[in-house]
């Protein structure tokens, strides 16, 4: 950075000292011929070739001899060194903003034997600070109207932009969704603190290359499918500052993703599902109408959590889900899980249905830790039968909507059997449904063996 734009900086906080304009026009800031106003609206092109011009800031002064304004040398100090938008604004800004400070303290181009450098040192020494206030002499001043100043663009730390950021995904997200976010962006900003960032530094130190590197740590600490998820987030939140113009572009997302095996819970064999409901019918009720829910009503393990006795309609055999992709929806229940059901009618409403310890409760936890818990209690029954990892609460809807599907493809052809299972299922469209089912091997030929003789 240049001296010149240091000096104009250090009377950057006088600037709105000034009352009144003299012999000189408001100087101003030319941005590579766009008006910066429209920038997020620019197409990528127009914004290259804007920033490939130099910007600078330009004001005339008025000719002793003719009278008339009179445009005086540039002003760039260096700036059109920064490549990007925000960085050249706001050096710029504050040039111009200090410029109009010292025009009013009565600096001439053409009377003053000093460079504006060396006025500058003057206004800034003790001496100058105490009779700075007295008005200086000048001959039949014309007065140009004053214009409001503007205010300097705020530069923004990386906790202040991360802490925006978050503030707004979780008006967007749901509990489980806002706090995997919030906690995979909290370890991103641990690792920068740990590697010598400075938190209080702006923003754009953040680039590509760093995000890269911290997600390839990531990679080594975990598995390919967490440093995609952390990938994900990291774009998300990124996203959110772009929109809010904190940053340029979204560069998090140009960032490839990696192949991964996906993970999926396998499905029960019909003899390891018989033995499970009856162990679980026997030692733990509650338990046992949770997996229920998920089973016969083909909900997820958190759907389940998230249910209260009100939501429950047992008149219209409805049953109201605060679902991953609606706020809402509705689906039936059937009779075969009606009849699990214990009395519901004497219960409050606002309880919620699945407590640690019985049906309808009060139950103050996280919707992460809730799941969690009977995660955990359900291992206990996986260890009781010797089952692996490969299986858990999730393997119940794989189970039962293989068992639907089968059911159904006997008496109807495939695409009647997807579109009614689409409606029971909840998945929101046909290609969704049949990954789902391609993804749990729901469809399998019939034996072959007759072609291979």
């Amino acid at each position: 950075m240049s001296t010149f734009f240091l000096l104009l900086q250090r009377v950057h906080d006088k600037v709105h000292d000034s009352t009144m304009k003299l012999n000189y026009s408001e100087p101003k800031i030319f941005t590579g011929g766009v008006n910066i106003g429209d920038w997020s609206k620019l197409s990528k092109k127009n914004k290259k070739e804007a920033l490939s011009k130099s910007w600078y800031v330009y004001y005339s002064f008025r000719d002793p001899i003719t009278g008339k304004l009179k445009r005086q040398t540039n002003i760039k100090a260096g700036v059109n060194l920064y490549k990007d938008k925000r960085s050249r604004i706001h050096i710029l800004t504050q040039l111009k903003e200090s410029l109009e400070y010292v025009l009013s303290k009565g600096f001439n181009p053409y009377e003053d034997n000093s460079s504006l450098a060396e006025f500058i040192e003057n206004l800034l020494s003790p001496e100058e600070d105490k009779i700075k206030n007295t008005p200086t002499q000048k001959e039949a001043p014309v007065y140009l109207e004053k214009k409001a100043v503007q205010e300097t663009p705020i530069l923004y730390p990386i906790n202040t932009s991360f802490d925006l950021a978050l503030n707004t995904k979780s008006k967007v997200l749901s509990g489980i969704s806002y706090q995997n976010l919030k906690n995979r962006i909290e370890r991103f900003k641990k690792w920068l603190n740990d590697e010598g960032y400075n938190l209080k530094e702006d923003i754009s130190i953040i680039n590509k290359k760093l995000v890269i590197q911290y997600l390839n740590t990531v990679l080594q600490a975990t598995s390919p499918r967490n440093r995609n998820n952390t990938r994900t987030d990291i774009s998300s939140l990124f996203q959110t500052l772009e929109d809010n113009e904190i940053i340029e572009n979204n560069f998090v997302k140009k960032i490839n993703v990696l192949k991964s095996v996906p993970e999926r819970n396998k499905t029960y064999t019909t003899t390891e599902q018989k033995d499970i409901f009856k162990y679980l019918e026997k030692h733990d009720a509650v338990l046992y109408l949770f997996v229920q829910f998920i089973s016969y009503n083909f909900l997820r393990p958190v759907e389940v959590c998230r249910l209260k006795i009100g939501d429950i309609d047992l008149i219209d055999k409805k049953i109201y889900v605060r679902a991953k992709n609606k706020p809402v929806k509705i689906k039936i229940i059937p009779d075969i899980l009606i009849k699990q059901l214990p009395d519901l009618s004497k219960l409050n409403k606002i309880d919620f249905l699945f407590t640690p310890n019985e049906i309808g409760g009060e139950w103050e936890a996280k919707e992460n830790n809730k799941r969690n818990y009977f995660t955990k209690q359900f291992k206990k029954v996986k260890d009781h039968f010797g089952l692996g990892k490969d299986y858990g609460l999730y393997s119940f809807r794989h189970t039962f909507i293989t068992k639907l599907y089968k059911e159904m493809a006997k008496t109807a052809t495939p695409f009647e059997v997807k579109s009614k299972l689409k409606l029971i299922t909840g998945h929101a469209t046909m290609d969704a449904l049949e990954l789902y089912l391609r993804d749990i091997d729901a469809v399998l030929p019939e034996d072959y063996s007759k072609l291979l003789k």
